[in-house]
């Protein structure tokens, strides 16, 4: 399902109308110095299609998907894998990976069960400005 020219990012779908997502993004283009990632509102229609036949998860908001070289994570081990891949110190939080999945997802959905009353809501997905829109997949974009 993978769009051509993308084939060499790992794509991460993320809720374009959570506050905390939304700042979560911001977060990772800060520490991908590599360039790894491009990101997709999970509302968006390129994500849709990107998601395929993964309708359990990916009509939910609440799910973070990281698609990386065909593969497809959700929730705890998207967000794991893409600290991995992260400048800095951020890769060491991969450790956490030696926890059960059914542990670290409970954690998860937890927060993300809370995020819009914590965090907050905006009205419509994130709009990146000009230095950041190349990251972003959209009907219109580039994928090079």
């Amino acid at each position: 399902m993978m769009e051509a020219g993308y084939d060499n990012k790992a794509i991460v779908l993320f809720d374009g109308v959570c506050v905390l997502c939304s700042n979560i993004v911001r977060f990772i283009i800060k520490y991908d110095k590599k360039d790894t990632f491009r990101f997709a509102a999970i509302q968006s229609h390129p994500a849709k299609d990107l998601a395929g036949d993964l309708s359990k998860t990916a009509g939910d908001p609440g799910t973070v998907i990281l698609i990386e070289t065909g593969k497809y994570y959700y929730r705890s081990a998207a967000v794991l894998r893409i600290l991995k891949k992260l400048s800095g110190g951020w890769p060491l939080l991969y450790a956490f990976i030696l926890v059960p999945a059914p542990v670290r997802d409970f954690f998860y959905i937890f927060v993300a069960g809370k995020r819009y009353r914590w965090f907050g809501r905006y009205d419509e997905c994130l709009i990146p400005d000009d230095n950041i829109r190349h990251k972003f997949i959209d009907s219109k974009s580039n994928p090079n």
